[in-house]
């Protein structure tokens, strides 16, 4: 249990691949807290962090669907900023459910929800000295329509199309996080579909927390040494 105050606070907001849903397991039972790379994560980076879950099945960035409600992440992500206040560093790894063929989206759309979070992040929550957290905009892994389960469990959310734009996602939300100033991540760099075609392997997830922790630790020592240098240490 975590009991620090003094602990670096991370919320991790996303769809069915922070949820833990597994790729190569047709039942779609969660992957248990210690496989999922959220999980993973606080082990990587310890004590002194809390990582905290916020993963939703078939979350978007802003879109609604018409018979599935509560999936617009825009309109909850506000609310989860402010229960889970202060955080240090909030983690968005979005984009995947917005290809599906029911809402069209070309990756550029995509990505440009996404300045909504930084707005969100920027207007709605700070750290525990009233400084505005870290944000990390992840690009999600690519779809896989040559998996061996694609056609069977995943086809027909998806079309040509969005399998397509999968691949133009992690141009298309790095140029927003230039544009932002915050911090990129590819999960398609260290990760990849399952059978689904769809969701991470058991063995993406690990990668993945270990790219993270990589850009997690980088952000904190980061501003450590800005307030070294404006004599803020220990703040």
């Amino acid at each position: 249990m975590i009991t620090d105050p003094a602990v670096v606070r991370v919320l991790c907001f996303g769809d069915s691949n922070t949820h833990g849903a597994p790729g190569d397991d047709p039942e779609y039972l969660r992957l248990p807290a210690d496989q999922r790379w959220t999980g993973l994560l606080q082990g990587i980076l310890g004590v002194g962090f809390e990582v905290i879950e916020e993963g939703l099945n078939g979350r978007t960035t802003d879109v609604d669907y018409a018979d599935r409600p509560g999936c617009n992440g825009r309109e909850y992500f506000v609310p989860c900023l402010q229960s889970h206040h202060p955080l240090d560093v909030v983690v968005v790894m979005l984009g995947t459910n917005d290809l599906k063929t029911c809402f069209d989206r070309t990756a550029a759309a995509i990505a440009d929800a996404l300045r909504g979070y930084v707005d969100d992040v920027a207007a709605n929550v700070t750290d525990r000295w009233g400084r505005t957290p870290a944000l990390i905009l992840v690009s999600p892994i690519w779809i896989d329509d040559t998996a061996p389960l694609y056609r069977e469990t995943t086809a027909e959310s998806f079309d040509s199309a969005g399998v397509a734009r999968s691949r133009e996602l992690s141009a298309a939300i790095h140029q927003v996080a230039r544009e932002r100033g915050v911090t990129y991540v590819d999960a398609a760099e260290v990760s990849r579909a399952g059978d689904d075609g769809l969701h991470l392997t058991r063995d993406s997830h690990g990668p993945l927390a270990d790219l993270l922790a990589d850009a997690i630790g980088g952000l904190i020592a980061g501003r450590s040494e800005i307030d070294r240098s404006m004599g803020l240490a220990g703040r």
